[in-house]
């Protein structure tokens, strides 16, 4: 179990680290539930107190693409259609 840790959103916010959002996250992107499981636990392995949400988000997109770049595309046009941002804007290349 991890020690309790703030997250930093982009408007400077701070809000816990929630393993879970990032397995509900990735299999929203198509991963199966053990695949997604793993992605959440490599990435609450890695979280520190403080860390931007925004490098959050990249060490997901690196493990979606590193079990099935298909999973860090459909995650990319999630972010574009839905939530309006462009790979740009949060440190991502476009693909």
């Amino acid at each position: 179990m991890i020690e309790l840790v703030d997250v930093v959103k982009a408007d400077g916010r701070r809000e816990p680290f929630v393993r879970e959002k990032v397995i509900v996250s990735a299999l929203k992107s198509g991963a199966p539930p053990q695949e997604a499981r793993a992605i959440g636990e490599a990435v609450e392995r890695i979280v520190y107190d403080g860390m931007p949400s925004g490098e959050i988000r990249r060490r997901v997109l690196e493990q979606l693409h590193d079990r099935n770049p298909e999973w860090e595309e459909n995650w990319l046009v999630y972010d574009r259609a839905v939530k309006k941002r462009g790979a740009a804007t949060v440190g991502v290349p476009a693909r």
